[in-house]
């Protein structure tokens, strides 16, 4: 994920974490390992993108992996000058589509060549289309190439491991899944997502969320009483 923030500093704290840091200029987040939580003020203004697990890499001067779980500012990763003069510009921008459109300018700039690009788009697309019910094995040997070197190019294009995006793809196709306006089993859904029991799908709703079930539902059915034409209502995860 790129965020370019042309308003107030919002922050960003770890789920377990007693401080959170503040990010003035924006930052760039690849694919985590632990629940995050944004917290924007009152007002704010931004413009960003969404990316599928392998794309941001093409944009990034690093490997993923340097960036696993350190949410980087937009300056540490292309240099104050070029933030400044891209920051000016969406700034200068009178609609949402302009912004995007200038944004797009400035990331295709960027592009450059990332070893392994299509092997691990290749293979995190199957991992996708089966909502991480797949054995990791088999991926290696229907790439052509050993599970070592399929997990090298999946950390320095993504930054984890193949098993660990499947986990991720696993659990927000679980989520996806459950209605909430009604009672939930949590043993039946963990039982239905394939995991090995409640107890070991609790461990994954812990470090995915930050939340218990319990509270996540909480917090989830709260939000959507305060908010209840807010896009959240097709999101897996809550916000607070």
């Amino acid at each position: 994920m790129l965020i370019v923030n042309l308003g107030a500093p919002f922050r960003v704290r770890a789920g377990t974490a007693d401080q959170a840091a503040e990010y003035a200029d924006g930052c760039v987040v690849t694919t985590p390992t632990r629940a995050w939580e944004f917290g924007y003020p009152p007002r704010t203004r931004s413009v960003g993108v969404h990316f599928k697990p392998w794309g941001l890499a093409p944009f990034l001067p690093m490997p993923a992996a340097e960036l696993c779980d350190r949410p980087a500012t937009v300056e540490q990763i292309w240099g104050r000058p070029a933030i400044a003069e891209l920051r000016d510009r969406l700034s200068s921008a009178d609609a949402p589509h302009e912004m995007l459109t200038m944004l797009e300018d400035g990331l295709m700039r960027r592009l450059r060549e990332t070893d392994g690009l299509e092997l691990v788009r290749r293979t995190s697309s199957v991992i996708a289309a089966t909502g991480g019910a797949v054995a990791i094995s088999d991926l290696g040997v229907a790439a052509g190439v050993s599970s070592t070197y399929l997990a090298k190019r999946f950390k320095e294009v993504i930054g984890v491991t193949p098993k660990r995006l499947a986990r991720s793809y696993r659990f927000t196709a679980t989520m996806l899944a459950i209605n909430f306006a009604a009672p939930i089993d949590w043993g039946d859904v963990a039982a239905g997502a394939g995991y090995f029991d409640q107890a070991h799908f609790g461990h994954e709703f812990r470090e995915f969320t930050g939340l218990t079930p319990t509270r996540y539902v909480e917090v989830r059915q709260q939000f959507l009483r305060d908010h209840p034409a807010h896009v959240l209502d097709g999101w897996p995860l809550p916000a607070d």
